[in-house]
């Protein structure tokens, strides 16, 4: 053989691809952009799936299905109206009327708190006599009031856990 033909046979094994590629299927061959698309769908659906997961979209799953545990049964106190008169610096009165809900974890304390009411009541009455109107103007007013009313109803119903003051009617006038 001459040396043109010897180069030429070598030229074409070498462009032309094998009949059977490393897969088994004959050929088909997989590109670089196959493979990149084919790890970016995997990626996409791993990180979606781990996302969901975390954010607690299948959670809706065991409440369908039913789950062995039970969440903790809220129970709600309603306190008695109560009519105050606000601080106000000048002879015109303006008053307050407030009509309250307490949350608590546990049915057992209502009992402990029943004993305990006059004593929240009186909390209660002492700090909202000194308030002005002023003082709860706005959202942010509103919410130091529900603090400061959870502080003093949990420091005067202890040892009775106090979640939350509730809020059922405010009235300035």
């Amino acid at each position: 053989m001459s040396e043109a033909t010897a180069d030429e046979s070598v030229e074409e094994d070498i462009d032309e691809p094998d009949e059977e590629s490393s897969s088994g299927s004959p050929g088909r061959t997989v590109s670089k952009r196959q493979i990149i698309i084919a790890a970016a769908a995997a990626l996409l659906l791993i990180g979606g799936g781990a996302g969901a997961y975390f954010s607690g979209v299948f959670g809706f799953l065991g409440d369908m299905v039913g789950s062995d545990e039970e969440a903790p049964a809220v129970v709600y106190y309603d306190l008695p109206e109560m009519v105050v008169n606000l601080e106000t610096g000048s002879k015109k009165k303006t008053f307050l009327k407030i009509q309250l809900t307490l949350e608590l974890d546990e049915g057992e304390d209502l009992s402990l708190l029943d004993r305990v009411l006059p004593r929240v009541i009186d909390q209660f009455h002492v700090y909202l006599r000194e308030l002005r109107a002023d003082d709860l103007h706005g959202s942010a007013g509103i919410y130091r009031l529900k603090e400061e009313l959870l502080r003093r109803v949990s420091a005067a119903a202890n040892p009775v856990e106090i979640r939350d003051v509730l809020f059922k009617e405010m009235l300035i006038q």
